[in-house]
Formats: structure tokens, sequence, C-alpha cells
């Protein structure tokens, strides 16, 4: 046996590795640390497609194939082709029978000749008319016999795709089997009406007249799309021309149907398929702006295409509320774009499916959630984009020698303590115990050599003869990070940056020092402690007000908590206090900021003071109150003061941090 290894082609590949939903968690995370919401950050990465999979499409590469496609069959050709090829027809056959007539001199050949000058404009009424008309011209009777097959074979085609072609050569056995097909299919739509369809007769039926539908549907659903869908291009083609072009080829339609005995059970037909399906645009118009005459049947399947290029390109867009990936018909996609398009959109879907099932994201009443497990990650992501920007000795450790539970032994000891859980010092403890006069003779059996009683020596332990071995630890700290949410924050465009170094400075203390209490608290016109599941999908505050007096009074709470921690104070402000709480708990706002204002936040200034806590300010604006304001704060605390551009305030802030933290 001869093998042969060639590219697969038929579909994704099997043996790729699975894509990693991290990368798109991570891409999400650039737009959402930007200031981008956890539902527009996801639409944006599937239009643009997954990171790294440069041989996917995305939502808008598949967009531009469909609104160029849109673009194509709009410049295709005219709606009017068959009236025009109608009239052609008709043109050639009265010409040809007036040739003939002419030569003869006779009374009956001038009477027809009046005949044929008398027709009606309308064709579809000359039509009419000349369908009783004895011809005399053989070559005329087979123009017009030619017109009648090519008006037989459009209006059928225009309703079921693949007529055209069964009927390309007149046979009546064929049009015979077309009737009993329709009565068929109406019969079954009835039955179908009542609740008494079943699989088994649409198996039957398609058994019996499968050939006739090239679609090959699978069950009757599908075959009542695939009808109305056509049926209502049909209408749409109709509603697409001229009053007269209607009128006349409406009129073509009905004197073709009622020729072919097709006329009653087409409006059973269509009355069923609009019944099912009143959702298609049956009526609605539509241009087309090319040179080329269509048939009936092409311009019917250039329509039905727009049409579901049209709805497509809604599904798409994704930019109606509750969008998702499953709105997008996998079968329009595949008509219209291919199978590679299917298998491009079912990979985004895999991803849109993937963040949800593995925990990053969570669909509540409609609206599309992070879950704390994704703020983690996007967390990490914040803090490794700090830490590219610091010098990497810059990024040393905070470890301190003390008594402590955890870290390498020091060498020393001391006494034991209650709540101690550092490890016994052995030896020390014993010696302290036979220094003390501890020792004591336990009496034991006699000596089978000596003949004397023996004893063994014992130690005998008080509380103060314990000693607790020394360790290195890292010391725990209270940390309070509090962030403006005010409106000028947005308006300035260091909203984004802010809410980046939250989370940066959240993921730091969780990973590396997770001995630490960090609280990060959102200030606008009042203060609120903010959870670390919220702070990616956190907004600013569209209000009027800059409450530091609030949240320093929430961070002296969680100070006073820790008593034993070392307090870390950092501010990330962009104006100057502007509203205080009152006593009856209310939000005072005044601009410029009232004395009470500064009074008050600079009095919290100085409990932090006394506290120990060094209070740092993130100023992100040079306004000359605000300076002025930061350096009162920094002349009774002792802090320090930064002026970092967004772009730098997360490295700014864990940079200050870390330092506190090592100098401690």
């Amino acid at each position: 046996m001869a093998f042969r290894y060639g590219e697969y082609h038929d579909g994704p590949d099997p043996l790729a590795p699975p894509y990693d939903v991290r990368a798109a968690l991570d891409e999400m995370g650039d737009a959402i640390l930007s200031g981008s919401t956890p539902v527009h950050a996801l639409r944006d990465l599937l239009k643009r497609g997954l990171p790294g999979a440069q041989d996917r499409r995305g939502l808008d590469d598949m967009l531009k194939q469909v609104r160029r496609r849109r673009r194509d069959l709009r410049e295709r050709g005219r709606l009017d082709g068959t009236l025009e090829k109608a009239r052609a027809l008709l043109d050639k056959a009265i010409g040809q029978e007036r040739a003939e007539l002419f030569p003869d001199p006779s009374d009956e050949a001038r009477l027809r000749e009046a005949g044929l000058d008398a027709l009606p404009e309308d064709t579809a009424a000359a039509i009419q008319e000349l369908s009783t008309y004895e011809w005399r011209s053989a070559a005329a009777r087979q123009t017009f016999e030619e017109l009648r097959d090519l008006l037989r074979r459009e209006v059928l085609d225009s309703q079921f795709r693949g007529l055209r072609d069964a009927l390309a050569n007149p046979d009546p056995e064929a049009m015979e089997r077309v009737r009993q097909m329709m009565s068929d299919l109406n019969d079954m739509l009835d039955k179908d009406a009542r609740g008494e369809h079943t699989q088994a007769d649409f198996d039957a039926f398609m058994a019996k007249y499968g050939d006739l539908f090239p679609e090959k549907p699978r069950n009757l659903e599908e075959l009542v799309d695939i009808l109305a869908r056509r049926a209502a291009a049909t209408q749409r083609m109709l509603a697409s021309m001229t009053p007269r072009q209607r009128e006349e080829l409406a009129g073509l339609i009905n004197q073709t149907l009622d020729q072919a005995g097709l006329a009653e059970q087409m409006r059973r037909l269509g009355e069923a398929l609009h019944a099912r399906r009143p959702d298609l645009a049956w009526n609605a118009p539509e241009r087309l702006t090319g040179e080329e005459p269509l048939g009936m049947g092409d311009a019917v399947t250039a329509l039905e295409e727009l049409a579901d290029l049209t709805q497509l390109e809604t599904a798409l867009r994704q930019d109606y509320p509750g969008a998702r990936l499953d709105d997008i018909d996998e079968a329009a996609v595949r008509r219209a774009l291919g199978r590679s398009a299917v298998d491009d959109l079912e990979a985004l879907k895999r991803i849109e499916r993937e963040l949800e099932e593995q925990g990053y994201l969570l669909r509540r009443r409609g609206k599309l959630e992070l879950t704390p497990k994704a703020v983690r990650r996007l967390g990490e992501t914040a803090l490794r984009r700090v830490f590219s920007s610091l010098d990497a000795g810059r990024r040393g450790d905070h470890d301190q020698h003390d008594a402590g539970s955890a870290g390498e032994l020091t060498g020393s000891s001391r006494p034991w303590r209650f709540g101690d859980e550092q490890p016994i010092d052995v030896v020390r403890t014993l010696v302290n115990g036979v220094r003390s006069g501890g020792v004591a003779i336990r009496p034991g059996q006699e000596n089978a050599r000596t003949g004397q009683a023996g004893g063994r020596a014992g130690v005998r332990l008080s509380v103060d003869d314990f000693e607790v071995a020394e360790t290195e630890r890292r010391s725990a700290a209270a940390v309070c990070l509090l962030v403006d949410l005010s409106y000028s924050m947005a308006l300035r465009g260091t909203w984004a940056a802010a809410k980046q170094t939250a989370l940066a400075l959240q993921a730091l203390v969780a990973s590396k020092f997770p001995q630490d209490a960090v609280q990060i608290i959102g200030f606008s016109n009042y203060a609120r402690v903010l959870q670390p599941d919220e702070l990616a999908g956190l907004d600013w505050d569209m209000v009027q007000g800059t409450n530091l007096h609030h949240a320093l009074l929430i961070a002296g709470r969680h100070l006073d908590r820790h008593p034993d921690f070392e307090p870390v104070v950092l501010v990330v402000t962009d104006g100057e206090p502007t509203a205080h709480l009152m006593r009856n708990g209310r939000s005072a706002f005044e601009w410029p900021p009232s004395s009470e204002t500064l009074e008050l936040t600079l009095s919290e200034v100085d409990k932090m003071t006394r506290r120990r806590a060094t209070l740092n300010v993130f100023m992100l604006a040079a306004d000359d109150r605000l300076k002025e304001f930061v350096d009162e704060v920094a002349r009774r605390n002792g802090g320090r003061v930064f002026s970092p551009s967004a772009e730098r305030l997360g490295e700014y802030v864990v940079s200050d941090f870390l330092r506190l933290r090592r100098a401690r």
C-alpha cells in the first residue's frame, strides 16, 4: 500500500494544540485595564481575531467579506432580465409572423396583421391574447413556444431553486410530476399544522421528490426555511421594480401558473410559507445597479443571497444588547463565505465558551462580568507591565530580621512568650532547666553486674526555661491605597491608569506579601472600600466632589484594626479635596474648597501621622491648589509627593510601596 501525506484542508487542524484562553483574557485585559467594560473588551477581541492565530479570521474580517460580497451582488445585473427577454422573444415571434403574412394578398392576411397591430403594449396581456392565436409561420410558432417554456422555467425556478434545469425540455410528464409534488407538499404542510406530521412523512416525500431540491433539507423545518426565503426574495424582486414592470411581470407569473395548472397550489404554498415565516422581509425593495439583465431565477437568487448577507452583517456586528456568537447562523456563514469561515467562527465561539466554562467570565442577568479568577489574572498582567518598566536592581525583597514564624533560622533565640509559634530551641531550653536546678534521679532497675540499685537522670522544666529559635521573617503591613474616582479623572484620561495601579498593587500584595492586609478605597463625593473582584470592571463616578476626608477616615479604621502591622498609605488623586463628611453622614461639596473641608481633611492627615503612617501622595495634575495642599500634607506627615505621568503611575506606586516595605 502507498500513502501520501499533505497539508490538511478539510477544516481546522485536528492535531493543533488547543488555544490558550489565558492569552485571550490577557488580550481583553489590555482593553479592560484601559477603561473598557468586559463586554466591549470581549467584543473587540472577537472582532480582531484570536491573538497569535494569524490563520484565523475575526468578525471584522468576515464582515469585510460580507460587505464586499453584497457590493458585488448589487453590481451584478438588473432585475428586469426576464421581462426584457420575454419582450424580445415576443417581438421576434410577431416579426416572423408578419414576414410570413406579408406576401399573402388575401384579406385574411390583412386581418391578421391588424390583429397583431392591436396587441396590448403589456407583455403579459399580449402573450395572453396570442395563446389562442393560430400561427401561420412555423418559426413564429416555435419562438412563441420557446417564450412560454422560458416563462414556465423562470417562474418555477423563482419559487423552487433547480426546477429550471429539470424543466429544460418540455415534458408533460415532468410538469405533471411538479404538480403532484406541490400538491403533496401542501398536504404535508397542512398535516403539520394539525400536529400530525412525522419525520417518516418527510423522508417519504424526499425519497420521491428529493432531486427537485438541491439543498437537500433534512426535515420539514429546513425545507420551509428554504422555500420561504426564496418566496420572500421573489416578493422583494417585484417590490424593487417600477410599477409598470411590477404589473407586467406579475401578470406573466400569474398567467404562466394558470397555464401550468399550478396557480391554486402556489397560492396555498405562499400563504403557508408567509404564515410560518412572517419575520422575513417579504416586501422590502432592494436595488441592483448592474448592467447585465438577470433572469427571474437568477434575480431571485441574488436577492435571496442579499437578504442572507444583510442578516449576517447584523449578526457579525454584534452591536445589539445581549449579542452572542451563537446568534450567528452557521448555515448563512457557509453559504456566504464558505466552509473555512465556519471553522473560523467555531474557533471564536470556542474562545467565548471556554472563557465562561473555565471560570473567567460570568453572565448574570444578561450582563457579562469578570470573575475573581479573571481579576487575579488581570492583576498579574498589570503587575508584569509595571515590573517590565522597573530596573532589576529596584525589585528587591523587603525581608527583615526579627522574631517570626517563617524563614531561615538566624542562630539566636529568645524566651518563649504566650502565642509564639516559632520552633523550640531544645538545647538552650535544656541548659536553662539544668541551670535552674531541675535535675532529678528517677528510680530504676537493679544493675545485674554490680547488684546495686540504679536510676535515670531527668530534667524538670518550667515555663521560664523555654526558649524559641529566632527566624528571618517578612514584616506584615497594613496597606491602604486611596484612589480618586471623581469625574475629573475621566476627563483628564487618568482613570484607566489609576485602575491598573490598583489591580497591580492588589496582585503584588496577594502574591508576594500575603501576610499584608491591603485595602483599596475609592473616593469621589463619598468613599467606599473596593473589593478585589470589582476592580477590573470599576468605572469612575459622574458626581461632583473629591472627599479625601471620608477616604482617610476609612483608611484609619483599617490601620486601627491592625495595630501591629506597619502602616502604608498611598493616595492617588488629580485634585484637592472639595468635599467632606458631615456629622449627619451626608457629603458637603463646595468649590473652591471651604476652609472646613481642608481643616477636616488635614486633621485626618495628622491622625495618620500619630499612627506612624507615612502618607505618600501621587498627584496626576499640575494644579496650583493641589500642589499647595499636598505640600502641606507632606509638611505635616513627612511623606513624599510624586507627580508621575499617567503612563508611569503604576511604576511609581509599586516602587514606592516596595521602598517603604524594605525601609521597614
